[in-house]
């Protein structure tokens, strides 16, 4: 595999796969463009070099075409960091190529959402010829949907002459390095709400961790496993004895496991109340556990002050109401405060959580990938990138 800064490519049409997955707000507009602004240093490489770029994304999970989910509005937000750029959004390439091939000399491509087309979920061959037929080079840049095998991750690769990103470069220098190579001792963080879609990815990071912490409703799963009442609170019941198994696991490798002590208990649709502190253990019958407490902050933080690596994937609590962020917000100043460690960082959810706070540059590396970037520490590759190779 190769990636741009390795070859010459220049005077090409370069169909470049990136992650505008960006996250919305209710009313559809865009809540955080950090996933824009982390392609920019790749799109800019490769227009330097007299190349003609044609962007292809993904926003949301359309089943058919949704206006909804155009990217008319990332066609504007990209405008706003190529400010020289004119952003043209090509609303059906299939139907009509004439904009691209008259192309102007500030001209930038934009394809439609390619979820559009029911084609680009089932990596269909004939779909990516297609594609194919825009550009002379196709360049990956897309590590957070480098784990699905669709047509314009992988089949493209079959197609055209590939190579990867400076943005994919990155995710894999650093990702590899905290897996592989990490400074000790290493402290991983993992929230979020399911088990069941993590279960290989802890076993993995057991493996490598020291300490590995848990938060968010992936946790209440734990907390059933060793018997503790959560009330109302969200656990996967069908994963309890996966769970056990991880527990045990983590006892043979000498991995301290740690889960919360005490916790947040309230209604998730209350925005004016914020719940109240109380033991796990202690939450009643009809109570909904939603953050992590004071408690479990300070020894959380403590955990993460003494790490020479860290690696966090998931919000630790219901962050979709703010009276539930603060644990996870105190997971990140703990990260940033700590400028002796290595930390990445990752997950849709993680991502519009920080991306607006301070001391951003106090992390190491923040990854555009959720479950791309589990998949990468549980095996070491992803679908996209061996298509490159």
């Amino acid at each position: 595999m190769k990636y741009i800064d390795e070859v010459s490519i220049s005077n090409k049409r370069v169909l470049l796969r990136v992650d505008f997955n960006v996250s919305l707000n209710p009313d559809y507009t865009i809540a955080d463009d950090a996933r824009i602004k982390q392609s920019i240093p790749t799109i800019l490489y490769l227009l330097e070099r007299n190349n003609t770029v044609i962007i292809v994304s993904h926003l949301g999970r359309p089943e058919k075409r949704d206006s909804r989910l155009s990217l008319v509005r990332v066609a504007r937000d990209l405008h706003n960091y190529l400010p020289e750029k004119k952003v043209i959004l090509i609303d059906d390439f299939t139907k009509d190529k004439s904009q691209i091939e008259k192309k102007g000399a500030n001209d930038v491509f934009v394809l439609e959402n390619i979820r559009f087309y029911p084609e680009e979920k089932k990596n269909d061959q004939p779909f990516a010829k297609k594609l194919a037929e825009l550009a002379d080079v196709y360049v990956n840049d897309a590590f957070g949907v480098s784990h699905r095998a669709n047509a314009s991750v992988v089949a493209i690769t079959r197609e055209l002459p590939s190579y990867g990103g400076l943005l994919l470069k990155r995710e894999i220098e650093m990702i590899s390095k905290a897996v592989n190579k990490p400074k000790k001792p290493v402290v991983a963080i993992v929230g979020g709400a399911k088990i069941s879609t993590k279960i290989e990815v802890l076993s993995k990071l057991i493996e490598i961790a020291d300490y590995l912490i848990l938060g968010g409703g992936l946790a209440n799963t734990f907390l059933c496993a060793q018997g503790i009442p959560i009330g109302k609170s969200y656990c996967e019941i069908s994963e309890v004895e996966q769970a056990k198994k991880v527990l045990f696991l983590a006892a043979q490798k000498n991995t301290m496991l740690v889960l919360p002590q005490d916790a947040i208990v309230g209604n998730p649709a209350d925005v004016s109340h914020g719940g109240h502190v109380m033991k796990v253990e202690d939450t009643p019958n009809n109570g909904q556990i939603l953050d992590i407490g004071p408690e479990t902050q300070a020894q959380f933080g403590t955990i993460i002050a003494k790490a020479k690596t860290v690696i966090w994937n998931g919000p630790l609590g219901y962050i979709e109401n703010p009276m539930y962020r603060r644990g996870t917000d105190f997971i990140y100043y703990s990260i940033a405060q700590n400028r002796d460690c290595i930390s990445v960082v990752g997950g849709g959810d993680t991502l519009a959580a920080i991306s607006k706070k301070e001391y951003l540059d106090n992390i190491s590396h923040i990854s555009t990938g959720g479950g791309a970037m589990l998949e990468f520490i549980e095996k070491g590759t992803l679908p996209g990138i061996e298509a490159l190779g």
